[in-house]
């Protein structure tokens, strides 16, 4: 693989991050019950704010006053998936982000109904999911395991350039940037693809970490809305620095899954732009080879 190349910017993505503490965007957040509080936490970490608001009284006003949309689908109702719909179209024309976060969608018709119609009905700039989620999303599949990837189907270093293909197929698709989660995550347009490496294993003991991480797209994006592949990408390094520097504490403190989720909340409120630069471990990817390679 060849390292970065010269005359390219150096800080790619300290940059991203640091929009994101400077500009301090508020950002909606459509949301998940049993981990509201702790994608508000995340949010507030990074330096963004959150509003969790999922009325539909509401959504014209939080477009107008809001810096992007992130709808995620991990707890649905009727009345929710109405505000989703009603609210991206605010977003949408006023051309803000709006990030879909897919929970599940491949364990009920129900979620696969309601995530076809708002993809036929909001123009989303990244969409986020375990590649179980994208793959039903693809497919139109049903049979996941809940909010959880099916192992079978993991990202690997021996299926990752077919899974990045995947992904900018999708990308092309749908228009929007495509977060696939894992031990390996992929950050996709329908050209280029970041391959983002870290975190830990006991990230999936923690509810909500992908919860947060959609929070934090949200976030990034908000900030960021020229650059949507890098802002996605961005966040997916500095979801898994700061979880890997969460469970090193977890790991040397002897402590609890629980004590890690609060690690992780304040290891993002720390992290600085130029750590984040420096920790960060991925690939850039165009046209199928490596140009950026930073381990």
């Amino acid at each position: 693989m060849h390292r970065e190349k010269t005359g390219r910017k150096r800080y790619m993505l300290r940059e991203l991050l640091d929009n994101v503490r400077e500009k301090a965007p508020l950002i909606q957040n459509i949301t998940n019950y049993v981990t509201a509080n702790d994608c508000a936490n995340i949010t507030l970490a990074c330096g963004a704010s959150p509003i969790m608001s999922d009325c539909k009284e509401e959504a014209e006003d939080m477009s107008r006053i809001c810096w992007g949309l992130n709808i995620n689908m991990g707890t649905l109702n009727p009345r929710k998936a109405e505000t989703m719909v009603l609210a991206g179209r605010c977003y949408n024309e006023k051309n803000k982000p709006v990030i879909l976060d897919p929970v599940g969608v491949g364990a009920s018709g129900y979620r696969k109904a309601l995530a076809a119609e708002l993809m036929k009905n909001i123009k989303f700039q990244a969409i986020k999911g375990n590649i179980s989620e994208i793959r039903s999303l693809i497919t139109g599949g049903t049979g996941s395991r809940g909010v959880d990837a099916d192992q079978g189907e993991a990202v690997t270093e021996v299926n990752l350039k077919s899974y990045i293909e995947m992904a900018q197929d999708f990308a092309k698709e749908t228009g929007a940037v495509i977060l696939i989660t894992g031990a390996i995550d992929i950050a996709a347009d329908s050209s280029r693809a970041f391959a983002v490496r870290g975190g830990h294993e006991t990230m999936s003991r923690i509810t909500g970490c992908g919860c947060m991480l959609g929070s934090l797209l949200a976030a990034f994006e908000g900030a960021n809305p020229k650059k949507p592949l890098e802002a996605a990408a961005a966040a997916a390094a500095a979801m898994s620095l700061c979880g890997e520097r969460a469970c090193r504490r977890m790991v040397k403190e002897q402590a609890g899954n629980a004590s890690c989720r609060t690690w992780l909340i304040d290891e993002m409120y720390k992290l600085s732009g130029e750590e984040l630069e420096k920790g960060a471990d991925y690939e850039l990817y165009e046209k199928g080879h490596v140009v950026i390679c930073r381990h």
